[in-house]
């Protein structure tokens, strides 16, 4: 079992700048696959950005150039900076861990909302 918090949402205008934060707690932070995913309203939830254990990196389309992935073991945090952001970039953004040994378990935090808008 792992908790996910996420964290650093808000309202930032076109072209401005986020990062997100997701505090991980319970079972140890580097048995998991972390990503983060975003759902806007009406669509389906689509993925962000993921890092595996060992930090290979992997991109939803279009977004890498934009969106960095990072991950700070000791710190049991991941992180997402999100740069030139832009309208369609609004969404609830969501943390989500894969447990490496046992892919079944698989937890989500609650999100954090992110509305860019003049």
């Amino acid at each position: 079992q792992v908790q996910l918090v996420e964290s650093g949402g808000g309202l930032v205008q076109p072209g401005g700048s986020l990062r997100l934060s997701c505090a991980a707690s319970g079972n140890p932070f580097t048995i998991y696959n972390m990503a983060w995913y975003r759902q806007a309203p009406g669509k389906q939830r689509e993925l962000v950005a993921h890092m595996t254990v060992d930090g290979t990196s992997k991109y939803g389309d279009a977004l890498k150039g934009r969106f960095t992935i990072s991950r700070d073991n000791p710190d049991n945090t991941v992180y997402l900076k999100m740069s030139n952001l832009e309208p369609e970039d609004t969404a609830v953004y969501y943390c989500n861990a894969v447990n490496v040994m046992s892919p079944q378990y698989t937890f989500w935090g609650r999100g954090t909302q992110v509305t860019v808008s003049s």
